[in-house]
Parts: C-alpha cells; sequence; structure tokens
C-alpha cells in the first residue's frame, strides 16, 4: 500500500480496491489512486542541505584525527646547510 494513495482521505484509513477496469481506486472514496513516486523532490533538496552543513564536519574530524596520529612537524627552524650556503654566498 505504500506504492498508491488517495489525495483526498487520511493516509490511515485508506485501503485499496481494484475496479472492474483494472485501475486500483481508493475503497473509502472511489478516486483513482496516485502512484507516490521513490524520491521526491524535497526529499533531494533536503539530502542537499543536510549534505552541505555535515561534510564540513566530518572533513574536520577526519583532518583532527589524522593531525593527532601523525603530528606535522613543528620545526621552524632553517636547515643547517642552507644558513651556510646563504653566509658564503653574502660574504
Amino acid at each position: 500500500m505504500a506504492r498508491y494513495y488517495c489525495p483526498y482521505c487520511n493516509p490511515k484509513y485508506q485501503f485499496q480496491k481494484q475496479s472492474s477496469k483494472g485501475n486500483l481506486i481508493c475503497g473509502l472514496c472511489g478516486e483513482d489512486l496516485v502512484k507516490k513516486p521513490f524520491i521526491r523532490l524535497n526529499q533531494i533538496i533536503a539530502l542537499v542541505a543536510a549534505s552541505s552543513l555535515l561534510l564540513p564536519l566530518i572533513y574536520t574530524f577526519i583532518f583532527l584525527i589524522k593531525n593527532q596520529l601523525n603530528p606535522p612537524n613543528k620545526n621552524y627552524q632553517a636547515n643547517g646547510t642552507l644558513m651556510i650556503i646563504i653566509k658564503e654566498t653574502i660574504s
């Protein structure tokens, strides 16, 4: 019953019947049932909105864990051989 619904009746009390032509009709009002789409447009929009909020958070946590496992090198001192070469070129 999840595939078809009556747009006029309450979903709690709907039941399907088949007409003499073979179409599915509502058991309460007799209207033709409408097929529900598998994915609706508002579901796609909600998925894009949720992912735009969650992906940066996930990205941040991945790099936080990566930096905890392999901390970056914080030695900002210049290389000793490079300093010798610079001193020789200046003098």
